[in-house]
């Protein structure tokens, strides 16, 4: 057992976790250990996601061969590069960029011969940011079911079901375009189960989803979706490449990061901190309110009883939660799930807690996440914020922002999604 002087100071653990976590999302050396000998031919690369100038520029400066191609990351994200052309575009709704970059893609890909190779670069964010609307619909139309998918609380994979089969390049469409040439996708995950047909919506894979299954996520949700995209999902041509199609036969994938290699890392910082690691999950789904009530009678059962874990503790997640909006206030479902944390763990006096998107926004604000103190209920009290005014109006970036307890890293050109550690002191 760690002797007391060798513990940390509980917050400046909780960063160095996070950090921990972040820097194993984005080691280049994760990309270069997977590509594949160059070939006969050219080597064209494409790709989309918050990631990929990082892979972008991992990739050039290891190929040994003559090199081109483009990626598409979102805006801020870009690094400078020199063969590979890196664009920015908007996220989570994607821009007339996305629509321009995606088609620049596919045109890539759809010139390559059986001596080619088509290199793809994939990360989270890619579905907003490689957006090319299926014949028939718009960009306006892609921009009106994303906000409302967001908005509703669906899955990322309910998500991505829909956004696949209103589009021209996703769901395997990117693989098929570049038939006959081989394709090799590098992916880093942000989704539950690192489901490579989920990731990005899964441009070079077969799509085990279909056009019912799609209908279905906007019917359950009660989605008001424009009547050219109803039209098109019932019209019959909206089906995307399914498992044993042939033009999806040389394309293979390597997966270079996840969530559960980001939370390993930071386990062994936890460890090295003079705590016991406990990884509950690194796919963890749901309401964000919802997961931190779970977490939070976790965390309060270690403090009580030392199970599942005998304090000094903390406890590891990831995955990707949801927020179902339901008043006008700002923040990310790490900002949601640690204000409704707060409200939970009421003050106890042993238990600390960060929660933070290892791309390095929640959301769409300026920050990664929050710290969530044992005294930050008595400070928002003595601030005169109401914790629990601010959590059904989805306003906690009004609360840590006005504590002082906002992360700010700015983006960190990687993502494996959310990281939450809640520390438990003896």
């Amino acid at each position: 057992m760690a002797t007391e002087m060798k513990r940390e100071n509980p917050e400046d653990l909780l960063r160095r976790a996070f950090a921990a976590a972040v820097d194993a999302a984005r080691a280049p050396e994760n990309i270069i250990a997977h590509l594949p000998p160059p070939p006969k031919g050219r080597t064209v690369v494409v790709g989309a996601g918050k990631a990929a100038a990082t892979m972008a520029k991992a990739v050039e400066e290891s190929w040994p061969g003559a090199l081109e191609g483009l990626v598409v990351t979102r805006y801020e994200h870009g690094l400078p590069t020199s063969r590979i052309e890196v664009i920015e575009a908007a996220h989570p709704n994607p821009d007339e960029a996305s629509q321009r970059a995606a088609s620049r893609i596919l045109q890539l890909a759809s010139g390559l011969g059986p001596d080619d190779l088509l290199l793809c670069l994939i990360s989270g964010g890619g579905s907003a940011l490689m957006a090319l609307p299926a014949p028939g619909l718009t960009l306006a139309d892609k921009q009106s079911v994303t906000r409302g998918l967001l908005r509703c609380g669906a899955t990322i994979s309910e998500i991505n079901c829909v956004r696949k089969h209103l589009s021209a390049i996703k769901g395997g469409r990117l693989a098929a375009a570049a038939a006959p040439a081989p394709v090799v996708a590098l992916l880093i995950s942000d989704v539950p189960g690192d489901d490579p047909s989920v990731i990005a919506s899964g441009p070079t894979v077969p799509d085990p989803t279909t056009v019912k299954d799609a209908l279905a996520v906007i019917d359950k949700y009660g989605l008001d979706v424009p009547a050219q995209v109803r039209t098109h999902l019932e019209g019959g041509t909206a089906e995307t490449p399914k498992p044993g199609d042939p033009r999806l036969a040389n394309s293979r994938i390597a997966m270079v990061a996840t969530p559960q290699g980001a939370l390993e890392a930071a386990a062994a910082v936890v460890r090295d901190g003079g705590y016991r690691p406990l990884i509950l999950g690194d796919a963890l789904e749901g309401e964000a309110r919802d997961v931190a009530l779970v977490h939070a009678a976790i965390a309060k059962h270690a403090a009580r009883f030392g199970q599942p874990a005998e304090p000094p503790c903390v406890l590891l997640s990831g995955g990707e939660t949801t927020v179902t909006l339901r008043g006008q206030g700002r923040g990310g479902r790490n900002g949601e799930f640690l204000l409704a944390l707060t409200v939970a763990l009421d003050g106890h006096p042993r238990i600390w807690a960060l929660a933070a998107d290892t791309d390095g926004i929640d959301g769409v604000e300026d920050n990664a996440g929050s710290v969530l103190r044992p005294d930050t209920l008595a400070r928002a009290a003595a601030a005169n914020l109401d914790v629990r005014a601010l959590l059904a109006d989805n306003d906690s970036y009004g609360l840590f922002s006005q504590l002082g307890d906002l992360i700010v890293t700015g983006p960190t050109r990687t993502n494996v999604n959310d990281f939450r550690a809640v520390l438990v002191t003896e």
